[in-house]
């Protein structure tokens, strides 16, 4: 009984690490797939005007996730997922960990920006073009401000390119 226990404890074990590698596979392939549409500037713009026409005045709701109400991540991770293909953590902070940091004058759009607001509070938006970028704001909901706005520009953080 001792020895078909150890048996089916090794079938389990190399049944999960074969399909664990499987799986980390097809998400290899499809960010790989999502990655290539990011290097297209004229698409992810295209894309990022439809999705703001769309969401446009939407009002932020903290861990909102629909057009009822949404915060900043969860704008960022559905924009992503929704027109991009590429699944994206939901919260700020692990969505800042994501990329390659890129200088701010080096910014593409799909870039994501990211700013200190408070002493334990992060802010995430999605760079378009000329200095502007797309986010849900608590204030006007989402909208397109622009990066030399006084109160963006003081609070920059990093940027990341995913």
């Amino acid at each position: 009984m001792n020895r078909n226990f150890t048996q089916f404890i090794i079938f389990l074990g190399i049944s999960l690490l074969v399909s664990c590698s499987s799986i980390q596979e097809r998400k290899s392939i499809k960010f790989e797939s999502a990655n290539n549409r990011l290097t297209d500037s004229s698409h992810v713009k295209n894309v990022l005007y439809s999705q703001f026409y769309d969401w446009q005045g939407v009002r932020y709701k903290r861990g909102g996730l629909s057009q009822h109400g949404i915060d900043c991540s969860g704008f960022v991770h559905l924009t992503f997922k929704s027109k991009l293909g590429l699944h994206l953590p939901r919260t700020t902070g692990m969505q800042s960990r994501l990329g390659k940091e890129v200088r701010r004058d080096d910014l593409k759009a799909g870039d994501l920006i990211f700013f200190k607001t408070g002493l334990n509070s992060n802010h995430v938006g999605i760079y378009l073009e000329k200095n502007k970028f797309l986010h849900a704001s608590q204030k006007k909901g989402v909208t397109i401000s622009r990066l030399d706005n006084v109160y963006w520009k003081s609070n920059y953080w990093k940027s990341v390119r995913i």
